[in-house]
């Protein structure tokens, strides 16, 4: 392990995990220094600290938080980031609004401490330039490689004691710009100027000039698929696993679901089913469970409230084993889906993941193991642990958003949730699947119907920062122009804006009554 000691833009030492001084070049930037260690020691984490944490600096604790190669670690102990929430109004993602009080995913990196192997900076080498701002290379590099695989977080035990101090320092109006044009689309730099006059009455007339004569940076040059990745945690145990399936009215596609599991190389201890049915009257249609052997326990609950929300706490509930896999009842998959999830697991050291879940013809995007921005409640494996604290809010029952609620909730805990892109998990997407039972929703018979809905904006106000609310509201009134029949602008912005409170005052409703 070599660490680089910074202070004012300059590094002030190297020490070597020996405790020697290891020379460097003093006129360099810290950038430029950190490539030139990477080089000289390829097999080492490098660490970055400022001059003022190194007796904060926890070393013993860097080697298990650091448990494999393809990680990049940072920690910026106050209580903004180095982009200030501004990012926001460019940015819809998890990754902007951090929380510092847990492991958490992100790509805004911290000069103040941080760390990333050896090998990863050899890979990037000139493809991302040295800038002289450690902070804005650091980001950067983090932007740019996380969909490549680079898992980047915001990682407080980096320090033997964390006090988040409140601070006014943050990168420039030009720098922000500037980070935008860089790496995302041209749209986005036009939309942050806009959201910044609209809601902030800014005028940031030459930051915003400046920036379009930038050109925007790629990341298909890099390549850091060669990074060998084995975690050195140990995640798995028993290597045991329930499977929880939630159903309504589709019998005979969760007959080849169990099927399915019945085939697998590695067996699960137990499936609980939680069949819904609303019908007073109505009994269980899934005869087989009882009439078939099955190579593992079933649990069979039969209820009739409706909801995928309530089945699937019900459910989890019922689990004991080490791991819980979250089906559902129209998936079909490989004899060793279990078996390949498992390796995955212990390759990465992770908690939670979700795999690839294509319906048919689906062609795939994603080919990288990486950070997943949202959660499939269909197609993940959890560690039973971290179900302690978390549930599925019964507030977006018959709604849209409790499974990337429930992910927020995982990773407000301190658990990243990774996509794997294989094994895949087929998703068919029944007929009769969806909603059966039509719920008659609260705002149903409202004259002024919310926009968004109350369990999308539900989902806003409880993750999402204020500019990244304000934003989404921007992009939403300009996407539902087209799809309404409003015409006047003017008008049009009036009812918008009415919807909008609508669907704020439903989702707080939604709030109070969960």
């Amino acid at each position: 392990m070599i660490v680089v000691y910074h202070q004012n833009n300059r590094v002030t030492k190297v020490i070597s995990n020996q405790n020697e001084s290891v020379a460097f070049a003093m006129h360099s930037s810290i950038p430029e220094v950190l490539m030139i260690l990477a080089h000289q020691f390829p097999l080492e984490p490098i660490v970055w600290c400022h001059q003022l944490l190194e007796n904060s600096l926890n070393m013993d604790k860097i080697a298990t938080l650091f448990h494999h190669n393809k990680m990049m670690l940072s920690f910026r102990p106050k209580s903004n980031n180095f982009f200030d929430n501004s990012i926001g109004y460019a940015e819809e993602s998890l990754f902007i609004n951090v929380n510092k009080k847990v492991s958490y995913p992100t790509w805004q990196m911290s000069s103040y401490v941080g760390v990333i192997h050896a090998s990863v900076l050899n890979a990037i080498g000139d493809k991302i330039v040295c800038e002289p701002d450690l902070d804005y290379y650091l980001s950067s590099l983090a932007k740019l490689c996380m969909p490549l695989g680079l898992l980047c977080y915001s990682e407080p035990q980096l320090l033997k004691s964390v006090e988040i101090i409140d601070s006014l320092v943050k990168a420039s109006n030009f720098t922000l710009f500037r980070f935008v044009k860089q790496h995302y689309k041209t749209r986005w730099v036009f939309l942050l100027a806009l959201n910044l006059l609209l809601y902030e009455r800014k005028i940031l007339f030459y930051p915003f000039i400046s920036a379009l004569f930038l050109k925007r940076r790629f990341n298909n040059k890099i390549n850091i698929d060669d990074i060998v990745v084995q975690s050195s945690r140990v995640i798995i145990d028993k290597g045991t696993i329930d499977v929880i399936i939630p159903t309504i009215g589709r019998k005979e596609y969760l007959y080849d679901v169990l099927k399915d599991f019945s085939k697998q190389s590695l067996l699960p201890q137990k499936i609980v089913i939680v069949e819904q049915n609303p019908e007073p009257f109505s009994k269980s249609e899934l005869d087989y469970v009882a009439t078939e052997n099955w190579p593992f326990e079933i649990q069979h609950i039969f209820t009739h409230q409706a909801g995928a929300c309530n089945a699937r706490n019900l459910a989890l509930s019922q689990t004991r084993s080490e791991w819980v896999f979250l089906a559902d009842d129209d998936n079909r998959f490989e004899a060793d889906l279990l078996k390949e999830v498992f390796q995955k697991i212990k390759k990465y050291g992770c908690k939670v993941v979700t795999t690839y879940y294509p319906q048919k013809g689906e062609r795939k995007s994603h080919h990288k193991v990486m950070q997943w921005p949202t959660f499939g409640a269909g197609n993940s494996f959890l560690k039973s642990t971290i179900l302690q604290h978390v549930k599925f809010n019964m507030a977006f029952e018959f709604g849209y958003g409790e499974d990337s609620d429930f992910g927020m909730q995982l990773r407000n805990q301190g658990n990243d949730i990774l996509f794997l892109p294989e094994p895949s998990i087929l998703h068919l997407k029944a007929p009769v699947g969806g909603f059966r039972t039509k719920p008659i929703l609260k705002w149903h018979n409202e004259k002024i119907q919310p926009k968004p809905s109350p369990t999308v904006m539900l989902y806003l106000i409880t993750h999402n920062t204020k500019q990244q609310i304000l934003g989404y509201k921007t992009v939403l009134f300009f996407k539902y122009y087209k799809h309404q029949k409003i015409r006047n602008p003017f008008q049009y912005f009036a009812v918008f804006n009415k919807q909008w409170k609508q669907s704020i005052f439903w989702a707080n409703q939604l709030k109070i009554d969960s």
